[in-house]
């Protein structure tokens, strides 16, 4: 049936093939990406507390760079600039956590614009469609036969439902990949606020 609806659908339907692989690689891509960023981050915290607890410091960032995600590497950042004072652990997260949200966000973009624009080529398609029925009912005149105007037909229904097809998977993927990565990001917000807590009690409870 696939191959009948490629023959009969014109170059449109072809580009909107490849759109559609693309939409498939990209969203693997990056449901594979968010896997690996979502953490557990409470599990994560405490443990990084108890090494603080004891003074050391090097133990916990090496469990920041053995953990995966942007809370880990905010964590990190926190733990190294320890000796600003809570004002600035506080801007150095914020600034850490303006690098790692474009990294969530990466190719997000595309996947927006494919399910945008996927219905308007598949409505180009059915234009062009139609362009070619004129165009051979002007040609034939009154000795056009409906097998002779259904190529235009075909391709006109087919571009249309390739298009919504292409679109409405694209639509619903790119919100749930915005909504992982809003959950990330409420999680590197919790870690920050918990992060500096910690190390606020440890140093205190340190310094003793």
């Amino acid at each position: 049936m696939l191959p009948i609806l490629l023959e009969r659908g014109g170059l449109m339907t072809w580009l909107l093939l490849i759109m559609s692989a693309v939409v498939m690689v990209v969203f693997v891509e990056r449901l594979l990406h968010y896997h690996r960023a979502q953490i557990n981050s409470a599990e994560f915290l405490n443990g990084v507390r108890n090494v603080l607890k004891r003074d050391n410091v090097v133990e916990a960032l090496s469990i920041c760079d053995a953990t995966p995600g942007p809370v880990a590497r905010l964590v990190k950042t926190a733990i190294l600039n320890r000796d600003r004072g809570r004002e600035g652990i506080r801007d150095s997260l914020e600034e850490a956590g303006l690098l790692e949200v474009p990294r969530l966000e990466d190719k997000l973009n595309l996947l927006a614009t494919i399910a945008q624009i996927a219905p308007l080529m598949g409505l180009l398609g059915t234009v062009m469609g139609f362009l070619k029925i004129f165009l051979k009912l002007q040609q034939q005149g009154p000795f056009a036969t409906p097998n002779l105007l259904a190529g235009g037909i075909w391709e006109s229904l087919i571009c249309m439902a390739a298009g919504l097809a292409v679109a409405i998977p694209t639509y619903a993927g790119y919100n749930y990949l915005v909504n992982r990565v809003n959950s990330i990001v409420l999680d590197m917000e919790k870690a920050s606020t918990e992060i500096l807590h910690i190390i606020g009690d440890t140093t205190h409870q340190n310094s003793q």
